[in-house]
């Protein structure tokens, strides 16, 4: 979604390194910053923003015109959401406490002062949704009520008071409110892979189901349109690639969806409207990189944007009075930064300038997009990162998306520039159950599957091998998530092709990620995975933690201590049964991070050790 949150990729760059400068070459690449979430002011002169500049994501803002950013936090723990409130008094926050899962929303002054917590604090799960119009209330979604389900509620800024208007089962989601105050859409997953999105009245008197299909199908932007009987859609009913849909509600019902513009090379990947919902911006998702559409919702009609500085899109704004378009803007050559995009002549100007101090960005390795085919035919992609100035074939790190329906995107990613600032090159994949590449893809890894995509593995490294890219005894792999998994499958399915593996926060054992995951997390994975009570025996078959007797590559375990979405018992185990069995492994637990490192000294540590790790065992 172009959402105000922060879901970025955080990375380093490429320099050539001598052994012994590997900590310090990394510690300065780690201190690369990055800018991302803009939200205007409603006078449109100044524009807040999460950026990592003081070390930890945290609230600046700084003059729309540009100029210098100040900070207006300073908390011990990251911001990772934030949006200014219509009437200018407030920015509302999203702040991850040690990292973790476990969210709250505050709120404060734009000039740093008057700090207030909206959320009771403890162990609930809240989600910044969106400010009402009058600014009086804002709009959240939270596991308060019942830890598998994501509710939505009003918060009153003034008294503190919530109350819930919207019950969800499972995960739900505020993407948008009305101009009239009346309506929130709220997009629901019935599980991962097919979702739904609701028109909910505010007061909790009437919700509307606007996405009637036959799974699955997913839905991964909704706004209103004009009014509040238009709402348009990013979502994929009936077709395979997700389209620009629009849907109308009459006498309480809403028309089937209408497909208003689609593609049959990319993927509709978000999209933003200016106040009025005259016009909007598109972005497509073109095999990872992304791709600017302007569209005039009045004459319907769209037209190419302009040709952007960098890769990816991230988060997206217009301005109160539409001549200004905010975008987060990165690639892998480029960090983290907000550009501003003038409506009207489509001119591009750099707002934040993300520090990297002591670092030529220009030398960044740029990858290849390269095609291959699994063993039963199916194409599949990925990312070659080649170490310049360096004879194939080369020592290799494999490198696996979480997910698992993520996407591998040529983004600004430290520890691969890192790798290859070493010799060594890096391919990361889209496997089978990758997003964007359409629904029949996306699903090809559900449940039983999962061994075709465990087969991708061996298929991937088939392909380097083949071509005279990679050295067959010195290849690595690695990943985050379920890209963890990827790696314990890869190492106990073909005990005999890696040298050297990386899990990252990954799950080894399916039985107890289902106990000790999020129970909302938990719930809407049965189809993804597999449902433990009725696929007990299929989870178990799945699980790398059940062939551990097969290992033989030396391992380096990561872990945030305040993980909930990958509980930290995931690495416990592996670590100590392959230290009983006398296996190397190394084990890195990170007490004051949770799903991921977002404080730059953590990303320091977390890329020195990557780094040097590989390089003692592949080179």
């Amino acid at each position: 979604m172009l959402r105000k949150s922060l879901l970025l990729s955080l990375a380093l760059v490429a320099l050539p390194l001598h052994a012994d400068d590997v900590a310090r070459t990394v510690s300065l690449m780690a201190k690369i910053g990055f800018a991302d979430v803009p939200s205007f002011s409603p006078d449109g002169k100044q524009v807040a923003f999460i950026t990592n500049m003081s070390g930890s994501p945290q609230a600046w803002v700084v003059a729309a015109e540009g100029g210098w950013p100040r900070q207006i936090t300073a908390f011990d723990d990251p911001v990772t959401a934030l949006d200014w409130s219509p009437d200018g008094r407030w920015i509302a926050l999203q702040v991850a406490p040690g990292g973790g899962l476990n969210e709250q929303i505050v709120v404060i002054h734009p000039d740093g002062t008057g700090l207030k917590q909206l959320t009771p604090g403890g162990k609930a799960n809240n989600w910044l949704g969106q400010w009402a119009p009058d600014s009086s209330v804002i709009a959240i979604s939270s596991n308060r009520r019942d830890g598998a389900s994501m509710d939505q509620w009003l918060v009153n800024v003034a008294t503190g008071e919530s109350k819930m208007f919207a019950r969800s089962p499972g995960i739900g989601d505020i993407t948008d409110i009305s101009a009239d105050g009346r309506y929130a859409l709220v997009a629901r997953l019935r599980n991962r892979g097919d979702s739904d999105v609701y028109r909910v009245a505010l007061d909790g008197s009437q919700e509307v189901l606007l996405t009637k299909h036959d799974p699955p199908a997913e839905f991964v932007e909704a706004r209103f349109g004009a009014d509040s009987e238009t709402v348009f859609l990013a979502g994929n009913p009936g077709r395979d690639r997700v389209a620009f849909l629009r849907v109308t509600i009459a006498n309480g019902a809403a028309r089937p969806a209408e497909v208003l513009f689609g593609r049959d090379d990319a993927e509709l990947e978000a999209f933003v409207f200016n106040e009025t919902a005259a016009m909007g911006a598109l972005s497509w998702n073109l095999a990872g990189r992304n791709e600017l559409t302007m569209v005039d919702l009045q004459a319907m009609k769209q037209y190419p944007g302009p040709r952007l500085p960098a890769d990816i899109v991230g988060a997206a704004e217009y301005s109160p009075n539409g001549l200004r378009l905010a975008l987060g803007l990165s690639g892998s050559a480029a960090p983290w930064d907000i550009w501003m995009m003038h409506t009207g002549t489509e001119a591009l100007k750099q707002l934040t300038f993300s520090p990297h101090a002591g670092i030529d960005v220009a030398s960044l390795v740029r990858p290849e997009l390269v095609t291959y085919r699994a063993h039963d035919g199916i194409e599949l992609s990925g990312w070659l990162y080649r170490p310049r100035n360096a004879a194939s074939p080369h020592p290799t790190v494999l490198s696996f998306h979480g997910g698992p329906e993520g996407q591998e995107r040529p983004s600004f990613n430290s520890t691969y520039q890192a790798l290859l600032a070493n010799g060594i090159a890096v391919f990361a994949p889209n496997v089978r159950g990758s997003s964007g590449f359409g629904k029949k893809f996306v699903n090809l890894d559900n449940g039983a599957l999962r061994t075709g995509s465990v087969r991708d593995i061996k298929a991937t490294a088939d392909h380097l091998v083949a071509r005279g890219i990679s050295d067959p005894k010195r290849l690595g792999i690695m990943g985050g998530s379920y890209g963890g998994y990827m790696v314990m499958a890869g190492v106990t399915e073909y005990p005999d092709l890696f040298a050297a593996g990386v899990n990252l926060f990954g799950v080894v054992n399916f039985e107890t990620f289902f106990r000790h995951s999020e129970p909302w997390m938990a719930a809407v994975s049965t189809i993804e995975y597999g449902n433990p009570a009725t696929e007990a025996a299929m989870l178990r078959a799945l699980s790398p933690i059940h062939k551990i007797d097969r290992i033989r590559t030396p391992l380096l375990v990561l872990h945030g201590a305040n993980d909930t979405n990958v509980p930290v018992i995931e690495a416990e185990q592996i670590v100590e049964s392959l230290k009983k069995r006398k296996v190397p492994v190394d084990y890195i637990l990170f007490p004051d991070e949770g799903h991921g490192w977002l404080k730059t000294s953590n990303r320091i540590r977390s890329t020195t050790a990557i780094v040097d790790f590989f390089a003692r065992r592949l080179k």
